[in-house]
């Protein structure tokens, strides 16, 4: 097959840009559907692109998702990366380390966790910066001047990662009508089922909101001069987030409020059948794309497939499964689950423990919301889920009837055949990707019903899946 370069006529090889927000909901974009966000910018991008509508994540966790999305990997194939702060396997070759190889200029602005067992001498990214400067931590202060000073004769892959919308929250403070807007309004804000709706949990979620809206207001930033440098067209743009927002119910979780990712795709000059596509996809799919549309071919260590197909055909199936896992963040937790286009099943190896989110989650006014509420015995099944103990060994939904997977299916006989595959779908993914159960996890860093501190030089980190199987140097893909 020829180069998707050589096939669509440009002659050369596209820009390519990933803009990666920290802790976004998918569904917290104004294209998603989303009255009370405010997104113009990626909207616009959605509507002149494709949106992605079953896009999921391999880890709703910052560092292990990040680690997979730049690997194409799942988080226990990359090493000790499969845990929260912790390095990438060093044999195994980065996004931006091949690209540099087919002639890309790469650089990485803002947020990066990620890391090596031992770096490199030559570091992955031709430039990093962090994108904090006095007066925005947002980390997306430099996105307009590595775009402007970039080099002139090379194809570029620009990592461009703010830190909204993590808390705590700045964007707020530093707010201004100008560039933004005004701030969102709290009576506008949407709140999902397993929260209390109240005026605190709608200030946080507000709060929240505002660092979305900035951080489409710095993409608006890049595609503008883009524009200007009249490379837009020839620039492959994806819109992402590392894991869900931060939030009881949601980031960390393996439901879609935690695990599922808005997903937009931009390149006038190589989406032929744009417009909305709901075919499963996987993170891990980002890195080969980028390669083929770079020219080259994914080597053995990427475990993903490549999603050009669907930029020709929205309605092609590159894949009928993606898989997630759960594992150390903050606090112990090991879980595992598969996706198909319709259904949901999730094991938990660690069932007697609550899965109440991160401890900057614990510590929030909507967490606390939630406590009061569960001191009053005022909870409902929904909102009463961040605090279960013991949890279900398997969870099985039907994510299209049940969009908040608030309805346990399993065991239901009338789909015994579906739960029944999917089960055996997800143990067979494990076998062959060499993942493993550790007999002695990492232990909690915080305590679970205040968020505080209670390891201060850092928690005891044990075995990590899929190490005792040597798990980083198996390359299979699982079933696909």
């Amino acid at each position: 097959m020829l180069s998707l370069s050589l096939e669509i006529g440009l002659g050369k090889s596209p820009n390519i840009i990933f803009f990666i927000s920290d802790d976004v909901s998918w569904n917290d974009y104004g294209c998603y559907g989303n009255a009370g966000a405010r997104t113009p910018h990626i909207d616009r991008l959605a509507a002149n692109g494709m949106q992605f509508t079953n896009a999921y994540l391999t880890a709703s966790s910052c560092s292990p998702s990040r680690a997979s999305i730049v690997t194409g990997r799942y988080p226990h194939n990359n090493g000790k990366a499969a845990e929260l702060h912790l390095p990438i396997a060093d044999h195994l070759p980065w996004l931006p380390e091949v690209l540099r190889e087919k002639g890309y200029y790469t650089a990485l602005s803002g947020k990066n966790h990620m890391k090596r067992e031992n770096p490199l001498e030559t570091p992955p990214f031709d430039d990093i910066s962090s994108g904090r400067v006095e007066g925005n931590r947002g980390g997306h202060a430099n996105w307009l001047r590595v775009t402007q000073e970039r080099p002139i004769d090379q194809p570029f892959f620009f990592w461009f990662a703010s830190n909204d919308a993590h808390r705590a929250w700045e964007a707020d403070n530093e707010w201004d009508d100008a560039l933004y807007g005004p701030k969102i309004d709290p009576a506008a804000v949407v709140v999902p089922p397993f929260l209390i709706d109240s005026d605190k949990t709608r200030g946080d979620l507000a709060s929240y909101y505002n660092e979305v809206t900035r951080f489409d207001h710095f993409i608006g930033v890049v595609v503008g001069e883009l524009k200007a440098q009249g490379v837009l067209d020839d620039t492959l743009i994806f819109v992402l987030s590392d894991n869900g927002r931060p939030f009881p119910r949601a980031k960390t979780r393996m439901h879609d409020s935690g695990m599922k990712t808005a997903l937009v795709a931009h390149w006038p000059n190589g989406i032929s059948d744009g417009g909305v596509s709901d075919r499963l996809v996987s993170v891990i799919d980002l890195a080969p794309t980028a390669i083929e549309v770079a020219g080259g071919k994914a080597g053995a260590t990427f475990q993903g497939v490549s999603l050009v197909p669907l930029f020709y055909n929205r309605e092609k199936r590159i894949r009928n499964y993606a898989f997630s896992e759960h594992n150390w963040h903050d606090y112990e937790a090991l879980g595992r689950s598969v996706r198909s286009e319709t259904h949901l099943y999730i094991v938990n190896d660690r069932p007697e423990k609550a899965w109440q989110g991160p401890a900057d989650s614990v510590r929030s006014d909507s967490h606390l919301e939630l406590q009061r509420a569960l001191k009053e015995q005022a909870l409902d099944n929904a909102q009463n889920d961040v605090f279960l103990a013991p949890r279900p060994l398997v969870e099985f939904y039907d994510t299209k009837k049940d969009p908040h997977q608030l309805n346990n299916l399993a065991g239901n006989s009338k789909l015994s055949k579906t739960e029944a595959k999917l089960a055996a779908i997800l143990k067979k993914w494990r076998l062959q990707t060499g993942d493993s159960i550790p007999e002695h996890i990492s232990t909690d860093e915080f305590h679970r019903e205040t968020g505080v501190r209670v390891v201060q030089n850092g928690a005891f980190r044990g075995e990590t899946p899929g190490e005792s199987k040597g798990a980083s140097s198996i390359n299979r893909r699982g079933p696909r």
